[in-house]
């Protein structure tokens, strides 16, 4: 039973991601009848269309470390809870928009609360599990990312706007009607000195039964240990080290194309003169991107994360190449399901390494005594190059052409395979102390 308990509330505690895939997933589905003045009444320009689409990214961005901070002063249950009434204020911004300036501040808000959770959710699902589950449990995240961006494109492909914020905006209710029952993380519990807290929050999720005297007493002497300084810990070589290892996994997730694809889907698949219906289209895009992510989570630990890096770097690079050439010069060739096909690579090439596994190795990469900090670095600046794609690339379509951004993002893609077989270490079957001696050998 405690088994069942820990994935149940591990799921729970992973439904921020779920409302996160939704907030990446609206624009696709919603672009044109926005455009065409059909779901308020105002019609945004490029640029504020731009603005819609990147502003929730800017929002994650000033989420991540104030939230970083904040999970260490009042936990990771109570700032989750904190986070869902101005998610669903921000969903009602949305939904009652009658100013270009609603809506953008909606984005906005709705961006900030649910980057938040790229910080909340890892780290509550991996703290409430026992070891031999945690890498599992520890993929709830991504996994529950891509099945939002799913329900956003499936909804949204098949209603009214109206009805799509609506369906939207009822996720962070039902999420923190969920959470509001599920246990405080008991490592932070531990860590506060409240051991019988802690202790009554272990029997919850392990069973009533079960002996949690060794797993607490663990907990409590590491959260005893002496504390350095937040600038001593954060300039400790190997701290430096994780960073720019971590913050260039980051910058190649997010300028190989991912967000400029999902979130202007419909539009790629519309310019594409693709022979399927757009909605349908992107669909298809949100199935295989939930598919190729579980695949990457059966194999990960037996091919390793350097592996799959180096192979989704390879796919993207050819699917966007495979792009470039399309708009360049197969357009009127009669080949419209080729864009369908080439971002069908990208999104499982994607989501088969550059998907999970920089969220993986910031974990892994990190001593316990930074993690929390330097991880929330790590996806602030994860958020800042996704608002800089999301912002520039409708804009850089109607200057330069799509032929020229895809080609771009192939050159990302390029740069990608070569940091990563370079400088990416293999983390696979190594401890944290296993990881950070190897890194602090090639430090030194």
């Amino acid at each position: 039973m405690g088994t069942a308990t820990q994935f149940i509330v591990g799921f729970i505690g992973a439904l921020g991601a779920f409302c996160l895939g939704a907030v990446i997933g609206w624009s696709g589905p919603v672009e044109n009848e926005v455009k065409n003045s059909n779901a308020y009444n105002f019609t945004p320009r490029q640029t504020e269309w731009g603005l819609v689409g990147s502003l929730m990214t800017l929002g994650a961005a000033f989420s991540c470390i104030p939230v970083g901070v904040l999970i260490g002063k009042i936990g990771r249950k109570t700032t989750m809870l904190i986070l869902l009434p101005p998610f669903f204020i921000g969903w009602l911004l949305i939904l009652l928009a009658s100013h270009i300036a609603m809506l953008l501040l909606g984005r906005f808000v709705v961006g900030f609360c649910g980057g938040a959770f790229c910080v909340t959710c890892p780290m509550y699902v991996t703290e409430i599990a026992q070891v031999q589950y945690r890498g599992t449990m520890g993929c709830f995240f991504q996994l529950l990312i891509v099945f939002g961006i799913l329900y956003a494109f499936v909804v949204g492909g098949f209603v009214k706007t109206f009805y799509f914020n609506i369906a939207c905006a009822i996720l962070p209710v039902i999420f923190f009607v969920l959470m509001i029952f599920m246990p405080e993380s008991p490592i932070f519990l531990a860590q506060k000195g409240k051991a019988e807290k802690a202790e009554k929050s272990l029997k919850f999720l392990r069973g009533k039964d079960a002996d949690v005297s060794g797993e607490l007493k663990e907990m409590s002497a590491e959260g005893q240990k002496e504390k350095a300084s937040v600038g001593k810990i954060l300039c400790r070589r190997i701290t430096l080290k994780g960073l720019f290892l971590s913050i260039g996994l980051m910058l190649f997730q997010q300028m190989t194309g991912i967000n400029a694809i999902i979130f202007y889907s419909t539009f790629i698949f519309e310019t594409a003169g693709s022979t399927l219906e757009p909605r349908i289209s992107t669909i298809i895009v949100g199935i295989v991107q939930a598919i190729a992510t579980i695949i990457s989570i059966l194999v990960i630990e037996k091919v390793g994360r350097k592996i799959l890096l180096l192979v989704s770097a390879c796919m993207m690079g050819i699917s966007t190449l495979i792009m470039a050439l399309y708009f360049g010069m197969l357009m009127k060739s009669g080949v419209g399901w080729l864009a369908l096909i080439a971002v069908c690579v990208f999104i499982i090439g994607f989501s088969l390494g550059f998907g999970p596994v920089p969220w993986l190795m910031m974990a892994e990469l990190f001593a316990e005594d930074v993690k929390a900090l330097a991880g929330s670095i790590a996806g602030t600046t994860n958020w800042c190059f996704a608002f800089i794609v999301t912002l520039l690339f409708p804009v850089l379509n109607d200057i330069i052409g799509a032929t020229a951004c895809f080609a771009i993002f192939f050159g990302f893609a390029v740069a990608a395979f070569v940091f990563i077989l370079f400088l990416i270490p293999e983390t696979k079957g190594k401890t944290l102390n296993e990881i950070q001696a190897k890194m602090g050998e090639k430090a030194e």
